[in-house]
């Protein structure tokens, strides 16, 4: 998530929970990302050919990886080198764990990994693909942050009489630091109306009559390129630029629970300072009863006073203040004076969907793969 502008007090996160985001190293000043736009060069796509276990990219260079390897027995693409075609689920596996070690090699400190990655049946039976990858990667010193369901409301028609067809895949993100970037405030603004969306996308897939039959979609790169691409990057210390926000006590009045919030308030006389020492403290919900939680323990008994008041005033729709609006004021800037774009890597670059839908939204995009399918011509997309 992003970072609370200087000042403002944030609502409490669990102490189980890696703080995404959460650090201050490098902030020297706050701007805006205009103030970079001059000074870059236009957004980049380049493809290099390779193996995904071996990029031949440099070390720390790139800040997200948004790609799809072929799933497990599906389908054979002709070439010795390729992932897909091995012996058993377990050297699938092992392949794809190769992969990550030298993804983590290329990966910015701050960097994440969205791996879509469906099951596959053998012997009919689920083999429990993406869990294996999950458990694997684990054990490896990856978090994993997300398994998030791609749903799909339409696909291929499956024959099958004894089970249901299948409509969704796995998007497995993952990173190696607790503090990487996420810009969770973003995303929510275009897909949670301001509160956290959820981890099921549904989206239909895109079709494409091409030689390579087996893209995704953009609309799934662009929602990981919202969540965990930084737009912008120092290119002498390669932090990205974080947004900082501030929290409003603004509601949406399409809600009726918020819009009774914003009522009671008003009626109640509640001041910005009760509302801040609302959003100063988290609210859970036990049952019927709503407790405060205050897990960094440096809450003012003044900040406790006016929260306590306005808990009363408000009673149930109390913790409506919590899902206040957020506004941007600004982004991070480590003073350096050297921008550069934020940095998207492919390594099973396959048509290019990941690269085109990157620098469409105004990142660097490198693919790597054992056979550039870039250049092949497209039908239906």
């Amino acid at each position: 998530m992003g970072m609370p502008a200087p000042g403002m007090a944030g609502a409490s996160a669990s102490e189980s929970e890696p703080a995404a985001a959460s650090s201050k190293l490098g902030v020297t000043s706050i701007g805006q990302l205009s103030d970079w736009e001059s000074s870059l060069g236009e957004a980049s796509r380049r493809f290099t050919p390779g193996d995904a276990r071996k990029t031949g990219l440099p070390d720390d260079s790139v800040d997200l990886i948004v790609t799809s390897p072929p799933y497990w027995n599906k389908r054979d693409y002709g070439h010795n080198d390729q992932i897909g075609i091995e012996p058993t689920a377990d050297a699938y596996v092992a392949s794809i764990m190769e992969c990550l070690a030298e993804w983590r090699r290329v990966l910015r400190p701050h960097g994440s990994v969205f791996l879509n990655v469906g099951d596959t049946y053998f012997n009919k039976s689920l083999i429990g693909i993406p869990g294996q990858i999950e458990w694997q990667a684990a054990k490896g010193d990856w978090l994993i942050r997300n398994r998030i369901i791609w749903a799909k409301e339409s696909g291929m028609p499956d024959p099958v009489k004894n089970r249901l067809a299948n409509r969704h895949e796995y998007v497995i993100h993952l990173t190696y630091k607790p503090n990487y970037y996420y810009d969770l405030v973003g995303y929510a603004e275009e897909f949670g109306n301001g509160a956290n969306p959820g981890d099921v996308w549904t989206i239909n897939p895109e079709r494409n009559m091409g030689a390579h039959l087996a893209p995704y979609p953009k609309e799934l790169v662009r929602r990981a390129l919202l969540l965990a691409a930084p737009p912008q990057v120092c290119a002498t210390c390669s932090a990205p630029r974080r947004r900082i926000f501030e929290r409003t006590a603004e509601l949406d009045p399409s809600r009726p629970q918020a819009k009774r919030a914003m009522e009671l308030a008003k009626e109640r006389k509640l001041t910005p300072e009760h509302i801040r020492a609302i959003q100063a403290f988290g609210v859970s919900d036990v049952g019927k009863a709503t407790k405060f939680q205050n897990g960094t323990g440096r809450n003012s008994p003044e900040v406790q006073r006016l929260a306590a008041e306005a808990k009363k005033a408000l009673g149930g729709y109390f913790r409506e203040f919590t899902f206040a609006k957020k506004r941007t004021v600004g982004w991070t800037d480590c003073g350096h004076g050297t921008p550069a774009r934020g940095v998207v890597l492919d390594p099973f670059a396959g048509t290019g969907t990941t690269l085109t839908t990157a620098v469409d939204e105004g990142y660097d995009a490198i693919g790597v793969d054992l056979v550039n399918w870039m250049d092949q011509a497209e039908v239906g997309i």
